[in-house]
């Protein structure tokens, strides 16, 4: 039984750390009026018959806090790269000079900062809901245990460890949401 409510303790945990691993990625995404190469992540482009990740057939990076530069390794392929860029949705204007596409990233006004601080918030309520269900989970599987035999005193410890490593990530999500929210609003 005891192997049981360590798998138990490792599987929530693996969960919440996911929830977090998550989180982290979708606040990249979140933009805060700095250039990133990883804003261009989730972009893929057509390549030879196949959806390719934009950093596979280019060279992306920053030259200034406002620029981002994306280098195709073929030039054939600039198109297809603007194309991209311009349906993943981010609210860039790509602008090529037939060697190079450049990105300028705009000012963020008040008002589109707030709403990212917003969307930052909402992403961490999402990764603490996925902690909580981990936690459910957890404890669900940990009182089926206890009708099979396991001892109260095991079961509540486990229930007391689950509890302790939500407040632990609770924390961190607050801690990367909080961080992100000043990156935001910092000019």
């Amino acid at each position: 039984m005891q192997e049981e409510v360590e798998f138990i303790l490792d599987h929530c945990k693996e969960k919440m750390v996911a929830a977090i691993e998550h989180l982290e990625k979708e606040l990249v995404h979140i933009r805060a009026g700095k250039a990133s190469p990883a804003m261009l992540d989730g972009v893929h482009v057509e390549y030879y018959g196949s959806q390719t990740p934009l950093n596979q057939v280019s060279n992306v990076s920053t030259p200034d806090a406002r620029t981002i530069a994306v280098q195709p390794w073929e030039k054939n392929l600039i198109p297809q790269i603007e194309k991209a860029i311009l349906n993943a949705n981010l609210g860039f204007n790509p602008d090529n000079n037939g060697e190079i596409i450049r990105i300028n990233i705009p000012v963020l006004t008040e008002e589109r900062r707030r709403g990212l601080v917003k969307q930052a918030h909402q992403e961490g309520e999402n990764a603490k809901v996925s902690v909580r269900g981990a936690r459910k989970d957890s404890n669900d599987s940990l009182k089926k245990l206890l009708k099979e035999g396991l001892s109260e005193d095991i079961e509540k410890d486990a229930e007391a460890e689950v509890q302790r490593l939500t407040d632990e990530f609770g924390t961190k999500i607050d801690a990367l949401v909080e961080a992100k929210e000043e990156d935001i609003m910092t000019i």
